[in-house]
């Protein structure tokens, strides 16, 4: 019987190089100073949200191991890690947000929480990350990088048991696929977890998927705060997809949406999930992110090539 000539894309791709095609097609991950400016609006409620929970749960942490945290934020995890009883080292290249991990951590006593500043990109032997100097690495919702594959083998480097790792299904934290089809974008969001389970397991790991849904409530002080809060999403969306005419009529028609969908806040004045008060008016649907959480034992490595 003669060959068909078939070659399964799913074999021969290299999803590393096209990450790398897709993220040169997005807009640029925000610099550390953007999130140094967030920072200061990230306040913490006290106690660990359903999301955090969920991770935690899902990665199966022994008592006694050792964490690393990157990309560690406000530490949404390195705290309730470290309130646990783990020694954790929270990293994160934003000083503003290790501050504030910093502050919270006062709070709740003598924490076994090492900060240091680094980031993906950086050398992090010379941060103190030798191979296999930690338990368990873990990566939350801060995988926004040029080359993922070396920042997957980074992370695996330096854990001796196991990784943990979010990324979005879909609609990330700053791009809901309803709200702009709601306006007449459509556009290709990817999914950004299929890229870092196929490198995964062409490197010779074994990843597991499991899947975090988790929701967003948005207040505003008003339409105006409402519609620049969302006009970022639209530009980045629509940055490659529409000419200038065509952008100042999807700005238009998110003023429209804006104006029928948000409502008062029946919770306006309360203690929100960021610690902070809910202002007057919030989106009449929850926005909803679905988060797939992807682990693997670090000793199955056959080959990072």
């Amino acid at each position: 019987m003669a060959k068909s000539g078939f070659t399964p894309k799913l074999t021969t791709t290299d999803w590393n190089e096209e990450w790398i095609a897709l993220q040169d097609a997005r807009r640029a991950a925000d610099d550390a100073s953007y999130w140094d400016e967030r920072s200061k609006t990230f306040h913490k409620s006290g106690k660990p949200s359903p999301y955090a929970n969920l991770f935690i749960e899902y990665a199966q942490i022994a008592p006694k191991d050792t964490i690393f945290d990157m990309g560690c934020g406000n530490g949404a995890l390195s705290i309730p890690l470290a309130i646990a009883g783990h020694e954790v080292i929270a990293a994160d290249f934003s000083r503003g947000m290790l501050d504030s991990l910093e502050a919270e951590a006062q709070c709740h006593g003598n924490l076994s929480i090492d900060v240091r500043q680094f980031s993906w990109e950086d050398d992090w032997a010379a941060h103190g990350m030798s191979p296999k100097s930690v338990d368990v690495a873990i990566a939350s919702r801060s995988i926004a990088t040029h080359n993922l594959k070396e920042s997957l083998m980074k992370l695996n480097e330096v854990a001796r048991k196991r990784c943990c790792i979010t990324l979005p299904v879909g609609s990330s934290p700053r791009t809901d696929a309803a709200i702009l089809s709601a306006i007449g974008i459509q556009a290709d969001l990817g999914k950004d977890f299929v890229y870092a389970f196929m490198i995964l397991q062409h490197c010779g790991l074994l990843p597991e998927v499991r899947y975090i849904p988790s929701t967003r409530h948005d207040t505003f002080a008003s339409t105006d705060e409402a519609f620049e809060s969302l006009k970022r999403m639209v530009l980045d969306a629509g940055r490659e997809l529409l000419d200038e005419q065509e952008m100042t009529q999807a700005l238009n028609r998110l003023h429209t949406w804006v104006n029928k969908n948000v409502m008062a806040n029946p919770h306006e004045g309360q203690c929100g999930a960021d610690g902070l008060p809910e202002k007057a008016l919030i989106l009449r649907q929850e926005r909803k992110v679905v988060w797939a959480f992807i682990s693997w034992q670090a000793s199955s490595l056959a080959s990072s090539k």
